[in-house]
């Protein structure tokens, strides 16, 4: 069968099966399948599918069909202008989390802690970005600490970040100038709402920490100000509904300078605090 006419059964496939954007992630899907960048896929879609692309694709579409995400697909997303391997084993890195991103790298650091890292999108963008900084991630998933550490491979820093088995701040040791975390933050009861992609496909641990969708919050508040050199930064995601909350419990560890940055598309999505510069005993130096 020729491509063309593949894409075009394909895109009516997952339009029938109610996929939002189906023309699109047909052609992503096509691209895969015959190993190519997707914009290139213009160039082969007069040529005819080999039986093993024609097999790659029909896989590819059966399953986004069922809701999986493509990323999970094709087994790569794209954040902070950089590829990122992805699994079922870690959250889809989502432009919305480039906010927090942005924000950091506003000023300077030495030595940044990634507290629940999943894919490293986080971590490896930053230091990316600065090279004289090093980094740990840490997450509960041991899993998901295994892809962190291939991106770190293939984004040539396995030199620069650490990779830590770890609940939040347990068994982490040294000061830190800057805290990043995208935790788990949607609530027990909006889980039934969330799109098949996520609520599906997603790990569980990574999107809810169940109950009110806050633990995590109480969980980095408690621990943050032991690790934070004086005046470092603690930057974290949130649920658009969040920033209150949040800065309430970060200004209740005796964090200050607390204030509630928007995504994109104007909702909040990062809340950022600092340990005040005369914070006594703690955090003198890097370890």
């Amino acid at each position: 069968m020729r491509a063309q006419l593949a894409l075009v059964e394909a895109s009516r496939r997952l339009a029938a099966a109610g996929i939002e954007g189906a023309a699109l992630d047909a052609r992503r899907l096509l691209a895969h399948a015959l190993g190519e960048p997707p914009e290139r896929l213009t160039l082969r879609l007069q040529d005819d599918l080999t039986a093993p692309e024609a097999a790659a694709f029909e896989a590819a579409i059966t399953a986004r069909a069922a809701r999986q995400p493509v990323a999970q697909i094709t087994g790569k997303r794209l954040f902070w202008g950089r590829e990122f391997r992805v699994t079922r084993d870690t959250l889809d890195p989502r432009p919305e989390t480039e906010t927090l991103v942005a924000a950091a790298l506003e000023e300077p650091f030495a030595k940044v802690l990634d507290l629940g890292t999943g894919t490293g999108c986080i971590l490896l963008s930053l230091l990316k970005q600065i090279s004289f900084a090093a980094g740990l991630g840490t997450d509960v998933s041991a899993a998901a600490l295994d892809v962190a550490r291939g991106n770190a491979e293939a984004l040539g820093l396995g030199t620069r970040a650490r990779f830590q088995q770890a609940d939040w701040f347990a068994g982490v040791g040294g000061y830190f100038d800057l805290i990043t975390s995208n935790p788990p933050y949607i609530a027990a009861d909006e889980m039934a709402g969330l799109a098949p992609e996520v609520r599906d496909w997603e790990p569980f641990g990574a999107l809810t920490p169940g109950g009110d969708g806050l633990d995590a919050y109480r969980a980095i508040a408690r621990g943050a100000p032991a690790r934070l050199m004086p005046a470092g930064r603690l930057m974290v995601e949130i649920g658009p509904t969040q920033g209150a909350q949040v800065a309430a419990l970060f200004a209740a560890a005796g964090l200050e300078r607390i204030e509630i940055r928007r995504d994109m598309d104007g909702r909040d999505r990062v809340v950022i605090a600092r340990k005040p510069v005369d914070a006594a005993g703690e955090g003198c130096g890097l370890a």
